[in-house]
């Protein structure tokens, strides 16, 4: 049984591995990881780069696009939770004074979706104010690019030697 078990993980283990399926895994890792679900992207982009040099670019794009994704599936869930919202109270919710703040900042709030904690419910927090979509993705995909860019930068600053999976 203990075998078994040893081997299914190790199979599942090398069925993920990043340089095998790369720059997929990284995609599937910052979409998920850009809605409610708590969990980081970071080291995954950052792994595929130090095991490849070469896949800087295509890693933060690709991270980005993910992220971007995530943050707007995040904006859908609160779009929607809003109108069920709407639907059950039959009359608008009182906003307290960050929603406000939100909501007069406008779609360049999601610029600050790249914030740790506060980032995804943000994305979230943005569609149940109904924000238009297509701006909020906008400032999105730059605040998550930045992050991105300058977090895996650093870790590549920080940590320059050869990384042997």
């Amino acid at each position: 049984m203990e075998a078994a078990l040893h081997s299914a993980i190790a199979t599942l283990l090398a069925a993920l591995a990043l340089p095998k399926v790369g720059l997929s895994a990284v995609f599937v890792v910052a979409l998920l990881s850009a809605t409610l679900l708590p969990m980081g992207s970071e080291p995954a982009v950052f792994a595929l780069v130090k095991a490849d040099a070469d896949m800087f670019w295509p890693a933060i794009l690709v991270a980005t696009l993910g992220n971007t994704l995530g943050g707007g599936i995040s904006w859908a869930m609160g779009y929607g939770a809003e109108r069920g919202y709407e639907r059950l109270r039959h009359h608008a919710p009182q906003n307290p004074r960050l929603l406000q703040w939100l909501k007069q900042l406008g779609p360049k709030g999601c610029l600050l979706s790249w914030l740790p904690l506060v980032g995804d419910p943000l994305c979230a927090v943005a569609g149940w104010l109904r924000l238009p979509l297509l701006p909020c993705l906008a400032y999105m995909a730059v605040g998550k690019f930045l992050r991105y860019l300058l977090m895996t930068s650093a870790l590549l600053w920080l940590f320059p030697g050869e990384f042997v999976p």
